[in-house]
């Protein structure tokens, strides 16, 4: 009798606290590799290919620890890129709300879940194999069940808070941070269109997820890491299975090549800069930020009041249609005190449309783009002259 109270109050396993603690960090970071790599990376967005062995790996884990059903996640992750921070976005805190995504994002989910519209147009090419359409999407919440089970059976009465934690991990983690916190606080590398942010430049706590700027930049992209300093757990481990042949990716981030400055601008330094938009205009940035510590220098100089400026430095060099009303007045003012910013802002909002406009032929549009070099250069503003050769010396 002492035995059998010994096992239900202990389980098999007679593990210390913190051993329990471990495993079940362990057991939550395989989940969440899962769902980065199977899931999200190679389900919605065809980032790389999984041999079967893998793929399915990570389809029963997903089954066991999570319940997730592969069409479901893969069908609301694509209409989010699709309509993303549009009142049509399962989950976007520009639309519902910071404080609801953040708390109520398993359930913005599983509402999405029901939309059989959303699963028709966004769920092609998911798993339909008779394991799918037999246990796996049939009987979902079997595998969760099994799991309490197996950590019933290893922990005794303990085994009840590893299910508990397994259970809560990657809705908390995906549904609330990923999709609420990315998309409202953190840093952002590139004027993406939409308002995604990198949360922290080491993707480890969330596989990588953290990185979701970069991601929305370049969805396509196995690897979610651009910076030298940003580091990508999820990319260390396809770059693992690549070594194992159990994976082959398909698409990383574009890398910026440059060469001998062209003598003008043509229609291989137009196809350059369609391809390389975002990183050049990173690098504009960059540029319009020391433009900024210019003036703010040069007004000191002279005792003016830098006030008028300073208001605007965090949002000179984004789109238009991203600047909000409640600091569009002060934006304003600032370009009227300084017409070198005021230039910046207007030249860079021009080479912008090079890629948005439909209505100009290539030839049209490297013919602007010339024009737009010639005047850079002759703008007499040092980041507009430097920016134009660079940009003359990038190769497609």
């Amino acid at each position: 009798m002492n035995s059998l109270l010994d096992w239900a109050a202990q389980g098999l396993w007679s593990l210390s606290a913190w051993q329990i603690v471990l495993f079940t960090l362990v057991m939550t970071h395989i989940s969440m590799i899962s769902v980065t790599i199977f899931l999200h990376r190679h389900q919605a967005h065809r980032a790389l290919d999984l041999h079967p062995i893998a793929a399915h790996f990570f389809r029963f884990w997903l089954w066991l620890t999570t319940g997730q059903v592969t069409k479901e996640w893969a069908s609301i992750h694509r209409k989010h890129h699709a309509k993303c921070e549009q009142p049509q976005d399962p989950h976007s805190p520009h639309v519902y709300g910071i404080k609801t995504v953040l708390l109520q994002g398993y359930e913005l989910y599983r509402k999405e879940t029901k939309n059989q519209e959303t699963l028709a147009r966004y769920g092609h090419g998911t798993p339909n194999d008779w394991l799918e359409r037999n246990l796996y999407s049939r009987f979902s919440m079997v595998g969760v069940v099994a799991m309490l089970l197996i950590d019933l059976t290893l922990f005794g009465a303990a085994g009840l808070a590893v299910w508990a934690v397994q259970m809560i991990w990657t809705p908390v983690m995906a549904a609330g941070i990923i999709n609420g916190a990315a998309h409202y606080w953190g840093y952002r590398n590139f004027e993406a269109p939409d308002a995604s942010t990198n949360i922290s430049p080491w993707g480890v706590l969330i596989a990588g997820e953290e990185l979701h700027n970069n991601h929305h930049t370049y969805p396509t992209s196995a690897k979610l890491s651009v910076k030298r300093y940003e580091f990508d757990i999820g990319w260390m481990y396809i770059s693992l299975l690549q070594r194992l042949g159990l994976a082959s990716v398909k698409k990383t981030p574009p890398k910026l090549a440059l060469g001998m400055v062209r003598a003008m601008a043509d229609e291989q330094t137009l196809e350059a800069l369609i391809q390389n938009r975002f990183e050049l205009m990173a690098g504009y940035a960059k540029g319009m930020r020391r433009a900024f510590n210019d003036e703010v220098a040069a007004l000191k100089a002279r005792q003016a009041d830098v006030a008028v400026i300073r208001a605007a430095r965090s949002w000179l060099h984004r789109d238009a249609e991203k600047i909000p009303k409640a600091v569009a007045a002060q934006l304003a003012a600032a370009r009227a005190a300084s017409p070198v910013l005021d230039k910046m802002v207007v030249m860079r909002e021009e080479l912008r449309q090079m890629w948005l406009n439909r209505s100009h032929t290539r030839e049209q549009l490297a013919a602007d783009l010339q024009g737009w070099c010639q005047r850079a250069e002759a703008s007499g503003i040092a980041a507009l002259q430097e920016f134009s050769l660079r940009l003359r010396s990038v190769r497609a």
